[in-house]
């Protein structure tokens, strides 16, 4: 398949207060998917749901009390619900969850996922920048041991194309962009959750950037509003949209709960734009051994830091001061 349509579907979130909320939250989804497909058309393919939207986020749940109240089972009730949208409907769907692990039962991680329409999960990404919740950099050692590199970093390869998942602000960090193209990507998922204004956001800026710098769509679905915590619930609604391989706004949606952001990918234009020789081809011009060897001079967050410990809110703010600290140490004269 050279080209499909692809969606960016803009529902609003509410927060939950029990668990049976999250079923309510994908019979919401499913509901919208059906109207999507029917109102697009059998073209549409793939479509991506904001991130949050099964539960909202941890405000000031501890990580014992989220995992039992809001965290999928890999393979458990929740996904084979989502398994069916997928199939019913005959497309692609990619959305954003919080899930638990068996080997690692007092933590939890914030995941993005792509469904093929047999109802299959063909890609599991674990979010690996997260301001205040457990990732897999922080348990580094034993989760390449469990899982192994290229499930830090996973493209599924289908007829859609090569299909991968970045997961809200990690848009605003290049180097996870580029180990995704520089593993075959062709197509960015981005479950988002973010405040919409009528001036570029960093996060738009960041789906350009990386959309230009990779020669890859990104097909960024926003919340239509965010219902169930103590801020107004328009702060976080609108600006739903795909970005072509060359940076452009292909579609773009309102506030509101939206199917607006819809738009044709074309595989076959962005692989001869890959296959080209020039000044635009970025992704053949990156000198991957110099950035390597560069990075590895510099210190930063550090891995394993949940290795033998359970976090809370603080420990997170207190390793960010560290690194802050340590990089803005007057230099040795």
């Amino acid at each position: 398949m050279t080209a499909y349509r692809a969606l960016a579907l803009q529902l609003a979130t509410r927060a939950i207060t029990a668990r049976e909320q999250i079923d309510d939250a994908i019979a919401r989804a499913e509901k919208q998917v059906r109207g999507a497909r029917a109102w697009l058309g059998p073209d549409l393919r793939l479509v991506v749901l904001p991130e949050y939207v099964l539960t909202g986020f941890p405000m000031g749940h501890g990580v014992a009390r989220w995992r039992e109240l809001a965290c999928l089972a890999p393979g458990g009730p929740e996904y084979a619900a989502l398994g069916r949208v997928a199939a019913e409907h005959e497309v692609f769907l990619s959305g954003n969850a919080y899930e638990s692990d068996p080997h690692f039962p007092d933590l939890y991680f914030q995941a993005s996922f792509i469904i093929d329409p047999s109802g299959e999960v063909i890609l599991r990404y674990r979010r690996l920048h997260s301001m205040y919740s457990p990732t897999p950099y922080d348990v580094w050692g034993r989760y390449l041991e469990v899982y192994g590199i290229d499930a830090v970093f996973p493209v599924a390869r289908t007829e859609l194309g090569n299909l991968a998942c970045i997961a809200s602000e990690e848009i605003l960090y290049p180097e996870l962009a580029r180990a995704l193209a520089l593993r075959g990507a062709e197509v960015f998922c981005h479950s988002t959750s973010e405040a919409s204004a009528p001036e570029l956001t960093p996060k738009a800026v960041g789906r350009r950037a990386r959309a230009l710098e990779n020669l890859a769509y990104v097909v960024s679905a926003n919340s239509g509003g965010l219902d169930g915590i103590p801020i107004p619930r328009d702060s976080t609604n609108g600006g739903s949209e795909l970005i072509d391989f060359q940076g452009r706004v292909m579609a773009v949606a309102g506030p509101g709960e939206s199917l607006v952001a819809a738009a044709e990918l074309d595989l076959a234009a962005l692989r001869r734009a890959r296959s080209r020789p020039g000044m635009a081809n970025l992704p053949a011009r990156v000198k991957t051994m110099l950035w390597a060897e560069e990075y590895g001079r510099h210190d930063g967050e550090r891995p394993n830091g949940l290795a033998d410990r359970i976090p809370d809110r603080a420990w997170f703010t207190r390793r960010q001061q560290e690194v802050i600290d340590a990089r803005t140490q007057p230099a040795d004269r």
